[in-house]
């Protein structure tokens, strides 16, 4: 099971949301660069960057971050975060970002969606975030009438090979995961699942890894120490 450390951007530095709000947020370090280095000398080979900002408002706050986490080198990037145009996608491709995530406007611009999968395949992933099991958009400040699950298979369908499916109510409270999700998850063939929020125990890794899922991104739980990347590289990575 592939293994993504996440660094989120606000106004430049590393940050926690809880449960997605913007009013909740725990500053962890003010260099991406050095936090990215810190993953490297672990093990890591991937990293999971979410623009905050640009989730938020569609800008371009944190892209020179972004440039320099890419420059500096030495892991597979995945970006997400306000990317909702072919411009902005080739503007990360450009820089060496490895694949770019498309949230809001996978909802909202289907056809698009679609149309950028079936262009640059697996360099795009869709980022399904979910509220009481239904797809949520714009920073996680509306909640569609699709269920998240529904929308996987529709996605699927259109082409688009990975997933990253977050369960809101779990992300950054450090209580454990959706099992439950991930087993349903785990039976849409021909799509690779990401598991993202709330991931905060071995046992919940080694179990993810049992059912299939395909990657895991690690956050809170790496920042506040009760996960040791370099021990979940080794047993599960």
């Amino acid at each position: 099971m592939q293994i993504f450390p996440a660094i989120d951007l606000s106004g430049g530095k590393v940050v926690r949301l809880y449960q997605g709000d913007y009013d909740k947020m725990t500053v962890y370090g003010a260099d991406p660069c050095a936090v990215a280095r810190d993953f490297i000398a672990a093990g890591a080979k991937y990293l999971h960057v979410v623009d905050l900002d640009g989730a938020k408002d569609g800008t371009l706050a944190n892209f020179e971050s972004i440039a320099a986490l890419a420059k500096q080198g030495g892991l597979y990037i995945e970006v997400g975060g306000g990317i909702r145009t072919e411009e902005r996608i080739q503007k990360y491709l450009d820089l060496g970002v490895g694949r770019c995530i498309l949230g809001t406007i996978a909802v909202k611009d289907f056809d698009f969606t679609a149309r950028m999968a079936q262009k640059y395949g697996d360099k795009i992933a869709v980022g399904v975030d979910a509220k009481d099991g239904y797809v949520a958009v714009s920073g996680w400040l509306e909640v569609s009438r699709e269920k998240g699950v529904d929308f996987c298979r529709r996605l699927r369908d259109a082409g688009v090979q990975t997933v990253i499916y977050t369960d809101i109510s779990r992300d950054g409270a450090e209580q454990g995961t959706n099992l439950a999700l991930y087993r349903e998850l785990a039976k849409i063939n021909g799509l690779n699942i990401t598991a993202s929020g709330g991931v905060s125990s071995m046992e919940e890794l080694k179990e993810l890894q049992t059912i299939g899922t395909h990657a895991a991104i690690l956050g809170k739980a790496l920042y506040t120490g009760r996960l040791d990347l370099a021990q979940v590289i080794k047993e599960v990575g």
